[in-house]
């Protein structure tokens, strides 16, 4: 089963926010490497540094965080298969006309659903409603 995360879901997992004690719960629970794609590798990276230099999280967090990351991957809990991102831009295009004028969905929520979508995705791990409205609507299972 292919299971696909987006920065929110990590974000939680490697991070500390409101949503933590549910994606660390998921995570304790479920075997299951998560899949991502590298544009999810790199916002999630960028959304770490993001909120330390907002002081959001505190110095040298970013390190820690980052450095479970990498573990994990090591570990084998984290994959980042390649993939062609010309045909998961050509996704999100597909996506973006058939939800957006109705569902009012970003662009970078887009390119998540539609990298999950390429990476053969059957179920897709958000905190964020809007895109588990996407997700669900192409047929992903959204757990939480």
């Amino acid at each position: 089963m292919v299971i696909c995360a987006d920065t929110s879901f990590l974000f939680s997992l490697y991070a500390n926010d409101t949503h933590s004690p549910q994606a660390l719960a998921w995570s304790e629970t479920n075997t299951a490497p998560l899949v991502l794609s590298v544009l999810t590798e790199y916002e999630l990276g960028n959304a770490l540094r993001f909120a330390e230099f907002r002081k959001v999280l505190s110095r040298g967090a970013t390190a820690i965080s980052w450095a479970h990351f990498a573990t994990d991957q090591a570990q084998g809990r984290i994959s980042i298969p390649v993939c062609n991102l010309a045909d998961i831009v050509d996704e999100a295009k597909r996506l973006s006309a058939t939800y957006s004028l109705t569902g009012g969905h970003r662009g970078f929520d887009i390119l998540h659903v539609a990298a999950a979508i390429q990476l053969g995705a059957e179920k897709f791990l958000t905190f964020d409603a809007n895109q588990k409205k996407l997700a669900g609507a192409e047929g992903l299972e959204v757990p939480l």
